[in-house]
């Protein structure tokens, strides 16, 4: 386990931009995408403070983190205090997503849709969008934070699905949930404690299956803001499934409902 955490630092730092000249002109310049910027943690000089409010101008989401978190990431690159975290893969616009989702409703072509709620493992996220892609998902929405996002560690567990599946940000997951209910998409969310079965709710409706990080599970106000819960039922003596596991379960049974035509 230690050796592939350490291949996968290795692998992800590749998709990193350190420091505050060379991170102000990859967001300046535009051709990046850049995922998320760092910031350490009490650093607030006005060079610091301008490159904030360039990322944040782009849309950027900005974090502050503990210094040595940065030192972890870049493993010990002189960062200057800034880390911009660079996408493997281009993230589809929220709005034209929804609106694409929204469009199939009515019509034979009956949306499905995966949106995760802080999954922060790679290697499950890139496991997830492999066998999203599989089941003919239409789209995955992802919070913009406390998740992560589209590394290279994600791009090579996903095998080429990240060029078929769009996956696009969300600001909001409650929010989100709204807005797929105002195009009517039924929202249900896993979750391990209510007596509804994952095989009893009816698959071939437009729907969104609504799946929790790994640990927590789903955040309540998301889980108040779902139409229905299911879970699947567990034999043994494990509280829980792996997400992956969990996703490919619940996406299978929608689509042998559906049909596999």
């Amino acid at each position: 386990m230690k050796g592939q955490n350490s291949e996968r630092g290795r692998a992800d730092r590749q998709h990193a931009l350190c420091g505050v000249n060379h991170v102000t002109e990859a967001l300046s310049a535009g051709r990046r995408k850049i995922e998320e910027l760092l910031v350490a943690e009490g650093a607030s000089h006005k060079r610091v403070r301008d490159l904030v409010g360039l990322a944040r101008a782009r849309k950027i989401p900005v974090r502050r983190v503990p210094r040595a978190a940065l030192d972890r990431e870049v493993g010990g690159s002189n960062h200057q205090g800034v880390i911009a975290r660079v996408a493997a893969a281009r993230y589809a616009d929220a709005d034209d997503l929804l609106d694409s989702i929204g469009a199939m409703v009515g019509t034979g072509a009956t949306p499905l849709v995966v949106v995760l709620d802080g999954v922060e493992d790679p290697r499950n996220f890139g496991a997830i969008l492999r066998t999203a892609e599989c089941a003919g998902v239409h789209g995955i929405f992802v919070p913009e934070r406390r998740a992560v996002g589209l590394t290279d560690t994600v791009a090579r567990a996903a095998a080429g699905a990240l060029e078929h599946v769009p996956v696009a940000r969300a600001g909001n997951l409650v929010r989100l949930i709204e807005q797929l209910k105002e195009r009517n998409v039924w929202c249900i969310g896993a979750t391990a404690d209510t007596s509804t079965v994952y095989t009893g709710w009816d698959w071939k409706q437009p729907a969104a299956i609504v799946l929790g990080g790994e640990g927590a599970g789903l955040h309540r106000l998301v889980r108040e803001r779902c139409d229905a819960l299911v879970s699947i039922p567990l034999l043994g003596h494990g509280q829980s499934l792996n997400v992956s596991v969990a996703a490919g379960i619940i996406l299978f049974e929608a689509l042998r409902q559906r049909g596999t035509s």
